[in-house]
């Protein structure tokens, strides 16, 4: 189905046309009649998907319809989402969205020094895009009023509650009028997220595309068994071999990331990190260098990685299998986007085995393995394992015998071993008188 045929107004379609939108995505042609219909939406949809747009078009229309009643550069539209890469880019989608619209939009987010944000809401904002932390900063401080909030997005809703930030979220639906419309999105719907949208939906109309539990039939996965400390060499001989232009690569921890990066540097391969630890400046750098293709490794962990909008990517790489199977289904949506091909190929350790069973399990399918010279390692490894285990035995057993030969005086009955050295001592002082 295409836009025009979504009862959606010329100046929004005319801005679409300019980014290339002409069919609407599934989520998009389900969500998007609801929403102008002024009802609340539970939405399961994974990111690249279309989601944004889904929401983002249906509340720039109703709010250019309402402009003349509406009192103006009062925060009328309140969208949050749990990191600041994922705001950034939703701030970017609704300048685009509403390019003939004349709206102001605005984003803000924390690790950055609140000032500029401030200024930026001295003038008022119709569209205010931000995370729940610095929200409540702003809100707390009196910079902020959320009284005329008129439409709330809570985006990628499972995420936010991973992150902790479940309380923060009720705060600030507890500080937004109950008169408004509310669309929650997320890529998984788990029980406390059913609870939440049971907290702040009014008779919510359901809409699910792609489950969770279904890869997409794009991505083409694989796993190679490789012992932890052969995984640098493995993903520099694949980078070679596969001529990876460039991949995105998880690790689960910012210090692995930071290490990763170190070694392929060393070794002359462009990469850089992308993880909570670095700065706003640091991440954005970072991604745009990896889009415009001048650094070709980025590697992430998974909270920094969501909402990354990367086009056509080819590779990723699970260096580190997930701990939870469902993250896995989104590192390997950051590829195979927008009906592109694309390759999931996961290193798993033999430490690791139990959680790529777990992740099999939940996306009941087998990952097919691939043969690789590094496997041949995890043989010798263990050939070595059960030589110094042998070897340990051997010398175990002739630090016994050797006890035993040392210990084969037996004192006589009621004398001791101390008793048996001063005997010795004794008889040795008479022969030397």
């Amino acid at each position: 189905m295409e836009f025009k045929d979504l009862s959606i107004i010329d100046q929004i379609i005319a801005a679409t046309k300019l980014i290339g939108y002409t069919e609407a995505t599934p989520i998009q042609e389900q969500a998007i009649p609801l929403l102008l219909e002024g009802k609340d939406v539970l939405a399961s949809a994974q990111t690249g998907t279309g989601k944004t747009a889904s929401f983002a078009i249906p509340i720039l229309q109703q709010l250019y319809l309402n402009k003349k009643i509406e009192r103006p550069k009062l925060i009328k539209v309140l969208v949050l989402t749990p990191t600041r890469e994922l705001a950034s880019q939703i701030a970017e989608n609704f300048t685009l969205y509403s390019k003939y619209l004349g709206m102001k939009n605005t984003v803000i987010f924390g690790g950055v020094p609140q000032k500029k944000q401030e200024v930026a809401l001295q003038g008022g904002t119709d569209i205010l895009t931000a995370t729940p932390g610095r929200l409540l900063d702003l809100v707390y401080q009196g910079i902020i009023n959320l009284d005329s909030v008129k439409y709330l997005v809570l985006d990628e809703a499972d995420q936010m509650l991973d992150m902790g930030f479940i309380h923060d979220v009720r705060k600030i639906v507890n500080l937004i009028p109950k008169e408004r419309q509310t669309m929650l999105f997320s890529a998984t719907m788990p029980k406390s997220i059913e609870k939440l949208a049971e907290e702040v939906l009014k008779d919510p109309v359901r809409v699910s595309v792609t489950p969770v539990t279904q890869t997409l039939d794009a991505i083409t996965q694989s796993v190679y068994h490789v012992p932890k400390k052969q995984k640098p060499a493995l993903l520099m001989h694949l980078i070679d071999s596969l001529n990876v232009d460039s991949a995105l690569v998880f690790t689960r921890t910012k210090q692995n990331a930071n290490r990763l990066v170190k070694t392929l540097v060393d070794n002359k391969i462009s990469a850089e990190p992308i993880h909570g630890n670095k700065s706003q400046a640091a991440r954005e750098r970072a991604l745009l260098n990896f889009k415009k293709g001048r650094t070709k490794i980025l590697v992430a962990t998974d909270i920094a990685a969501r909402g990354l909008d990367i086009d056509a990517l080819s590779f990723v790489f699970n260096y580190e299998l997930p701990e939870v199977p469902e993250t896995y289904i989104h590192r390997i949506g950051r590829t195979g986007r927008a009906g592109l091909s694309g390759m999931a190929l996961a290193f798993c350790d033999p430490a690791e085995k139990p959680l790529l069973l777990d992740i099999e399990k939940h996306i009941k399918s087998r990952i097919d393995v691939i043969e690789h010279q590094f496997n041949q390692l995890i043989i010798e490894e263990k050939k070595e394992v059960y030589k110094k285990v042998e070897n340990n035995k051997k010398g175990s057993t002739f630090k016994e015998s050797k006890f035993k030969k040392e210990s084969s005086f037996k004192p006589k009955f009621g004398q001791t071993n101390n008793n048996k050295k001063q005997s010795f001592k004794t008889r040795s002082s008479k022969r030397g008188k």
